[in-house]
């Protein structure tokens, strides 16, 4: 079982989690053509190493974030907001 730091709840089971896959930024629409948005949507790199990864904390605070883990050891090197947090907040 993972623990995943929380930005906003603290350190919580990966049972509240829900893994979306690995994370990659949108791109701008009035920018991208068709091939940028299947390399966005249908397209991951499955590498043996670090990566990034996109995970809503369904049941707790509800916040999406970006997870960095280790894809065979499952370490977690960090975690944040996917949208950066507002002021007064901490991490």
């Amino acid at each position: 079982m993972l623990i995943i730091p929380c930005p906003w709840c603290g350190p919580r089971d990966e049972a509240e989690f829900i893994c979306d896959g690995e994370y990659a930024p949108r791109p701008v629409a009035a920018e991208a053509d068709d091939a940028a948005w299947a390399r966005y949507l249908y397209y991951r790199g499955n590498a043996r190493d670090f990566i990034e990864e996109h995970w809503v904390h369904a049941f707790g605070c509800e916040q999406w974030l970006v997870v960095e883990r280790h894809s065979v050891t499952n370490e977690i090197r960090g975690v944040r907001p996917v949208r950066p947090l507002p002021m007064g907040s901490s991490a």
